[in-house]
């Protein structure tokens, strides 16, 4: 009995990993980012949230990208066995067909759980699986104005629909509505920061992004874009001089970075700074 619960445990312990696999270059970039937001922009937001509520906000977030990340990897295996190995596809932990069986066992499971916040909340996961589809089954990512609009009103929709459910309203008020529209705009304009350190990876399979299509553009954008939105968040939402200062400080070294640091190595480490500066958006949010 004792050794058929350790391998039916260690089977459990298996397929959990392989989920979590699907999503873990998303857990700084995305999850982290979108929960902290969340947190800070929730209308009405709970004095101390309880650990349960931030446990559904993470849930929330973390099944929507599962269910997005997979219907991304399922559409070119072959590249990640050249750049990510060690993804589940590639790496034989899970066939095609089932990864794909999941991912659409999952729209129904995301629909019913936003359901129980509200219909704000349903819209945005609702929205968020129309923009998957457009972005994987039907191409939107092998372009480069598409993508970027794509992927920053995907985003979007997590950060509004993971709002909602940090908060204790269906609804978002104007406040939060207006930062997650001013965090659109960023993502819109400066998205393709995250593009830089794939873009050998880009070319050769012939993906148009911004980065690939025009490579000095997209640097000067990211040397102005950063520090500009810096400053004009921390105007937008009245931050303190010192707060200003450091935050318009960092974004400014963040993006000249992609313009002094030109090596693959070196946009790696700048793509990583900028996904800080993305938190860093949180302390000039209206909290």
């Amino acid at each position: 009995m004792l050794p058929q619960a350790l391998d039916s445990g260690r089977r459990i312990s298996r397929h959990i990993m392989t989920l979590f696999l699907f999503t873990k270059s998303d857990v700084l970039t995305t999850l982290l980012p979108v929960t902290l937001f969340a947190l800070a922009n929730a209308p009405h937001p709970h004095p101390h949230p309880h650990a349960t509520r931030i446990l559904e906000i993470i849930i929330w977030i973390w099944i929507h990208l599962l269910k997005f990340d997979i219907s991304n990897q399922i559409q070119d295996p072959e590249e990640d066995k050249r750049n990510k190995p060690d993804r589940p596809l590639p790496s034989g932990r899970i066939t095609t067909q089932n990864a794909a069986d999941v991912r659409w066992l999952l729209v129904p499971v995301c629909l019913m759980f936003s359901a129980m916040y509200g219909g704000q909340t349903l819209a945005s996961s609702a929205c968020f699986e129309a923009l998957s589809i457009w972005y994987n089954e039907f191409g939107g990512h092998k372009f480069a104005l598409s993508k970027n609009i794509l992927t920053a009103v995907g985003y979007t929709c997590l950060e509004a629909g993971a709002t909602i459910v940090a908060g204790s309203s269906p609804c978002l008020d104007s406040i939060s509505a207006r930062a997650v529209a001013f965090s659109c705009a960023v993502f819109a304009t400066t998205l393709h920061a995250q593009d830089f350190k794939g873009e050998e990876g880009d070319r050769f399979v012939g993906r148009r992004t911004l980065v690939t299509l025009f490579p000095t553009f997209a640097r000067i954008s990211m040397s102005i874009g950063v520090p500009l939105w810096s400053f004009f968040l921390s105007r937008l939402w009245n931050v303190d001089s010192i707060c200003s200062i450091a935050f318009i400080a960092y974004g400014t070294v963040v993006g000249g970075r992609f313009m002094v640091y030109r090596t693959a190595s070196a946009d790696k480490q700048s793509c990583k700074l900028y996904s800080v500066s993305d938190l860093e958006e949180l302390e000039v949010s209206p909290c």
